[in-house]
């Protein structure tokens, strides 16, 4: 069969493969434990899950505006005005579904065959495989291990050339987990505005910081440029709501209304149900949020301290998100396992334990590790993966620990 050129410049998301396998061996009565998902284990808020109920007993089941109702997109625009001490209306925001959804939007409506877009690495997929659905060619700064993924102003305004059309920063970071310090988005949003680029933040985990360090994006970013700026999250990492499809962008209101004509051509509105949960979600109690927040940080320590145990896996402990991004070079060999693709692989068939390969990431020799599963079996998914490195150990695969 012959499809379009544009299919041949993206692949099927990482992520989502390593989901399906390991869906696939559950479904076979494998145990598989999974450390691979992009979703927390928690259930969506019981006041969220009401708000649905109620719209279904209301019969609120027909078609809303595209752009989605505007009582939610003044949730949101309330939201952010309040949180982030900046002034956005209704107008500015549209309804979508998922960050994914609101970021293909602005790829669409601003991107064109020759546009450079800059981004920075190790980097979610779906970003970079966007930018090329959109025509545009992708630039990729990549941050380090060595000083815990930091995103430089320095780089990315160096990367600028008479080509480049935005940028687009995510933070917290999916996979790293690292969040961009205020100083370098000022820098940034500076040298963007002076030279007509927009700055594209997707800011999807952004209630999942754990210390109270300065990360206000939106503010920073809207000061300097309002009429580049787009804003892209959504509810679903915060509230536990993946499966709601539930998100949203902000920018200017030229740019939201192409955003506007460009869904309505494709999904139109999201769920009708889902955006009355949606409003619950912003509008309602926020201790959940704060609760799930807390369990995630108990978890990442307790993961971080058991992988780091071994001296061949080094990993950065991340400021947000829930992802861990261990380096296991160390495990890799010319004559064993190669690459943490095989590595994720060979987990998956021999110990039932799914990770996502740092390949997926542009990060060969990283793994991504989710840490959005209980405690228990985040235990028992690294005693399994412990024992299939001994296994390697054993087979001589993988040389021993210079310290055992």
């Amino acid at each position: 069969m012959t499809f379009a050129s544009r299919m041949s410049c993206v692949s099927v998301s990482p992520t989502l493969k390593v989901s399906a396998e390991a869906d696939r061996l559950r479904r076979a009565g494998v145990d598989v434990v999974d450390l691979g998902a992009g979703e927390p284990d928690f259930g969506t808020p019981k006041h969220v899950k009401d708000a649905a109920h109620a719209a279904l007993n209301a019969n609120f089941t027909k078609y809303t505006p595209a752009a989605g109702v505007v009582e939610f997109r003044d949730a949101v625009a309330h939201d952010y005005s309040s949180r982030y001490r900046v002034s956005i209306k209704a107008d500015q925001v549209i309804i979508s579904a998922g960050a994914k959804q609101a970021l293909y939007n602005a790829a669409m409506v601003l991107f064109d065959r020759r546009d450079e877009v800059i981004t920075h690495g190790p980097f979610w997929p779906t970003i970079v495989d966007q930018i090329k659905l959109a025509d545009a060619t992708p630039v990729v700064v990549q941050t380090h291990r060595e000083d815990g993924f930091a995103i430089k102003a320095g780089a990315m305004i160096d990367a600028f050339t008479p080509k480049t059309k935005a940028i687009i920063v995510n933070s917290p970071c999916n996979p790293t987990g690292a969040l961009i310090a205020e100083a370098d988005m000022i820098a940034i949003a500076d040298a963007a505005a002076a030279r007509g680029i927009w700055v594209i933040a997707d800011m999807t985990y952004e209630h999942l910081i754990y210390d109270p360090v300065p990360h206000n994006l939106v503010k920073i970013l809207l000061d300097r440029m309002p009429d580049r700026t787009v804003i892209c999250s959504s509810a679903s990492k915060s509230y536990a709501m993946t499966g709601w499809r539930c998100g949203w962008a902000i920018g200017p209101k030229a740019l939201i209304a192409q955003c506007n004509v460009l869904q309505g051509h494709s999904t139109s509105n999201i769920n009708s149900i889902t955006q009355k949960a949606g409003i619950a979600a912003l509008t309602g109690p926020q201790d959940e949020v704060t609760v799930m927040l807390d369990d995630y940080r108990r978890r990442r320590d307790a993961v971080h301290g058991w992988l780091t145990a071994d001296p061949r896996i080094v990993c950065v402990k991340p400021s947000g998100a829930f992802y861990l991004f261990p380096y296991v070079a160390d495990l890799l060999s010319p004559t064993g396992i190669k690459t943490t693709s095989e590595l994720a692989e060979a987990m998956l068939k021999e110990v039932a334990v799914a990770i996502t390969p740092g390949e997926g990431f542009d990060a060969p020799g990283f793994f991504r590790l989710s840490y959005a599963t209980s405690i228990e079996r985040l235990r028992e998914g690294v005693d399994r993966m412990f024992a299939f490195i001994a296994a390697l150990e054993k087979s001589g695969k993988i040389p021993t620990p210079a310290n055992r």
